[in-house]
């Protein structure tokens, strides 16, 4: 028999977590909070973070710190400033057969959770609460995107796995979970996310309320409010029958090396591994073109305006690799957005919807660039996939530079050492010890 959902995240405990699983977990800790380091500095957070201050209160007992911030507000108005504060910048962990993202929702509700809740919190068992956290989310996503004919953000999902872990967090009965779950999912933001793609803005991926959505409905079912069935969690068996013995979190979560739509790394990475074989520069370049799956062409993205435009985009951030050698905290800069070489470029990029290329881009995504000189030579790169997803992991070293060019400049050196040690062995740490990494995580830069 199959393990029931409710059971799972109410029983779990961190002997039944595996090491590969606790290794990802740690990884996603420590990614998460280098892009929340960077994303803090973004207009968008700084507009999320004055709205929870002025619609969730100014704090007082029940009160839980802003990522990255330290801003006193209600769980809730934590969990929402927090989770637009990850999104602000599109760097932070992926599932590619989701379509979408759970870190960015989990890690800013829960550490509110863990700084709001009046007894202390260990790492093992917020361990507890992220493995119940991605796996409800990820299930609960691959079963909506079954389902439903309408291609949903990941807050849409992310409500249900947070509620679910949420109300683990709070002690809850497997009944009690059971609510949070519908509550969670039905309350969460069936936003769409293709309208964000053709007219991005800052609405992003819907975590902004996802995760306020799913923390929300765990203080409900505490309460008694009613809500279950969550019917992507028991009306969708196919996707629940290996809970607890096979775990999603390993097999999907993938890690971005750009800060921009995973939809986009495929057709950068070609760009970039085209231009050092053959030794070109951007001044050599006339043209581009980017054979990819449907949905990418969507993105578009020739003359970004914002950073929200940037994040949605495929021909600027190919661009600013063919032309800078890399996409990170400087491209992130509104000048970039104006620079000549780089919008010459990318308004000589043309995409190409492929239908080879959106059939097999299931799970995956997929892309073929190819580079025109002005001399009449092109190059063809290999079909590709991106790098960071289970076939192609970053290594630990890729991690820890991706975290220290976006951390350091923000938190400095010493506090982000500090984070990256403490974030790297979490689940390791005792209720001081992990205390002290919620400080970290939670003050102001």
């Amino acid at each position: 028999m199959p393990l029931p959902f409710d059971t799972f995240a109410a029983t779990l405990s961190y002997d039944d977590l595996p090491q590969d699983l606790l290794w990802t977990l740690r990884r996603s800790f420590t990614d998460t909070m280098g892009t929340a380091a960077v994303a803090s500095t973004t207009q968008m957070a700084d507009i999320a973070r004055r709205g929870a201050l002025a619609v969730f209160g100014a704090g007082g007992a029940g009160s839980a710190r802003i990522l990255m911030h330290g801003g006193s507000v209600s769980p809730v108005g934590a969990a929402m400033a927090g989770a637009f504060t990850v999104d602000a910048v599109d760097a932070h962990d992926t599932t590619s057969p989701c379509k979408g993202h759970a870190g960015s929702a989990v890690f800013p509700a829960l550490l509110a959770l863990a700084d709001t809740l009046n007894r202390p919190v260990s790492g093992q068992e917020f361990a507890v609460w992220l493995a119940v956290a991605y796996e409800v989310s990820y299930r609960s996503g691959l079963a909506q995107h079954a389902t439903c004919a309408d291609y949903h953000t990941s807050g849409a999902w992310t409500s249900t796995g947070v509620a679910t872990a949420a109300a683990r967090g709070l002690g809850l009965s497997a009944e009690q979970v059971r609510h949070a779950a519908g509550i969670g999912e039905y309350h969460g933001p069936r936003s769409q996310m293709m309208r964000c793609i053709d007219h991005p803005t800052m609405v992003r991926d819907g975590v902004g309320w996802g995760a306020p959505s799913g923390l929300t409905a765990a203080y409900l079912a505490a309460e008694g409010f009613t809500g279950a069935p969550a019917l992507t969690c028991e009306e969708t068996p196919e996707f629940w029958e290996d809970l607890g013995t096979a775990w999603r979190t390993v097999e999907d979560t993938s890690y971005k090396p750009y800060p921009c739509c995973r939809w986009a790394h495929p057709s950068i990475d070609a760009a970039a591994d085209l231009m050092a074989a053959h030794k070109l520069t951007s001044a050599e370049i006339s043209g581009i073109e980017i054979k990819t799956f449907h949905n990418a062409t969507r993105l578009a993205g020739h003359t970004p305006a914002t950073l929200d435009e940037f994040s949605y985009s495929i021909a600027f951030p190919v661009a600013c690799m063919i032309v800078r050698g890399q996409i990170g905290v400087p491209e992130l800069h509104p000048d970039t957005l104006k620079d000549p070489e780089i919008l010459r470029v990318s308004n000589a990029t043309q995409l190409i919807d492929d239908d080879h290329y959106t059939k097999i881009s299931v799970g995956k995504r997929w892309a073929e660039v190819t580079l025109r000189c002005h001399d009449g030579r092109s190059f063809t790169s290999d079909p590709r996939s991106p790098r960071g997803d289970r076939d192609m992991p970053l290594s630990d070293a890729e991690i820890s530079d991706k975290f220290h060019r976006f951390t350091d400049p923000v938190l400095g050196l010493v506090r982000a050492d500090e984070i990256e040690t403490l974030s790297g062995r979490f689940d390791t740490l005792n209720a001081a010890q992990f205390s002290r990494l919620l400080d970290l995580c939670l003050s102001a830069p």
